[in-house]
Parts: C-alpha cells; structure tokens; sequence
C-alpha cells in the first residue's frame, strides 16, 4: 500500500498550544525522552482537533533528533491491511506511536494483531504512544486482554481548544509559514469557517498558497473571496 506516513513539520513540541492539555503535553514529552518516566506507555484521547496527532508527532520528532528509531503509524490509512504484514517489526523502534486506534479496535484479526504488538514492544523496552477517539474503556475492544494492555499507562482525555486557543495556534502556524494572520482575519475566519481546528489549518494552508500565488497579504477581502472560490 503507498502510504505517506512522513510526520508534518509543524508538529513539534515547541509549536503545541496546550489550551487545557498542559498535563498531557509535558507527560509525552517526557516519554519521548525516556526522563523520568515510571510507565513506558501513555494513551491518549479525545475528539478531532484536540492535538492528539500533534502531540504522537512530536515525540517522534523529538526521537529521530535523538538518533532513535522510531515509528509513527496512522492506522486509520492502514485498516484494510492485514495487520500482521503492518504490524510486524515494529519492536525494532525505541519509540513506537499508534495513531486512531478506534479504526481498527473491535476487528478480532486486529485485535490479537495489537495484543501481540503491545506485549512485544512491552518486553523489548520500547516507549509506546497510542491515541483513540474514546478511553480504552469507551473502546469496542472484543479482546479484554487488549483492553486491559491499553490501559497500562497514563490515560489523558484531551481538550479541543476553544477559540482563543483556536486563533493563537492560526498565527503559530501562519508564523512557521511566513505569514502574517491579523487578529480580524482570524476571527473572521472563525465566524464563517468550521472550528474544527483540523479544518482550519487546512484551510490556512490552502490561503498560503493563494496568497503566495497571487503576492497577497491576508485580508479579509482576500479571505472571503477565496472562500468563495473554494465554496
């Protein structure tokens, strides 16, 4: 299966607006770096837009900068895979991050597939990230002892920002792009655009590429005429 699993540059730790996750954020930062840590495992969850990619993202950043092996896997791309063929080899990481755990959880090949993974990584000394829509708990897991393995570590619920969290993460990643977001534009776009953070910044990316197209600034003009040309 061609797959971009590449992480996203702008997921760093440096780049998170906690917004709520403050308690999260420093608990996977930590595990990145394996600093005093007493679990290796840590699940996150909690609904789109809440940071939960963001977060799994920059701990592997933070551990290829490392020198470590790690790896990051996205399973909603990957469910109609055989899970072994996805799965196998994994425990040669030292940083292992499970994303959208909900795609596949409750499927009986996936879930002996996971089962198996988690114990391997677990006797091999690796540092283990996972991220679902709900708690292990609120999971239609069909195997206990996998519910039982999610549920090892910290298990944090995360915040979707509202929207003052919403506008500064806007001008953190216009910033990273070289842009400048007025307040107004912000919140103008928050006015007439969904506020599901993921969809925003997808549209921010979107209106880079216009302005940078057409040697504009970000106006709300500007704003609004692209928004009609996207529909």
């Amino acid at each position: 299966m061609p797959l971009d699993l590449r992480l996203r540059d702008a997921s760093r730790f440096s780049g998170f607006c906690a917004a709520g996750n403050a308690l999260a954020r420093d608990a996977v930062r930590a595990l990145s770096v394996g600093a005093g840590i007493q679990e290796p495992q840590i699940l996150l969850h909690g609904p789109p837009g809440s940071g939960k990619t963001h977060l799994l993202q920059a701990a592997c950043h933070q551990g290829h900068e490392r020198g470590e092996p790690v790896s990051y896997l996205p399973l909603g791309e990957v469910r109609d895979a055989p899970p072994m063929a996805v799965l196998d080899g994994l425990e040669r990481s030292r940083l292992v991050a499970l994303d959208d755990l909900e795609a596949v959880v409750g499927r009986g090949d996936w879930d002996e597939a996971l089962f198996g993974l988690i114990n391997r990584l677990r006797d091999a000394g690796c540092r283990v990230l996972l991220a679902a829509a709900a708690p292990p708990e609120g999971l239609p897991v069909q195997l206990p002892d996998l519910a039982s393995r999610l549920a090892w570590g910290p298990v944090f619920r995360m915040q979707r920002p509202d929207d003052a969290a919403c506008k500064e993460i806007l001008a953190q990643r216009a910033a990273l792009r070289g842009l400048e977001l007025p307040e107004p534009v912000a919140d103008y776009l928050l006015r007439r655009c969904s506020r599901d953070l993921s969809t925003l910044l997808a549209l921010l990316d979107r209106l880079d590429l216009a302005a940078l197209a057409q040697q504009r600034r970000l106006t709300i003009p500007f704003v609004r005429e692209q928004l009609a040309r996207m529909g």
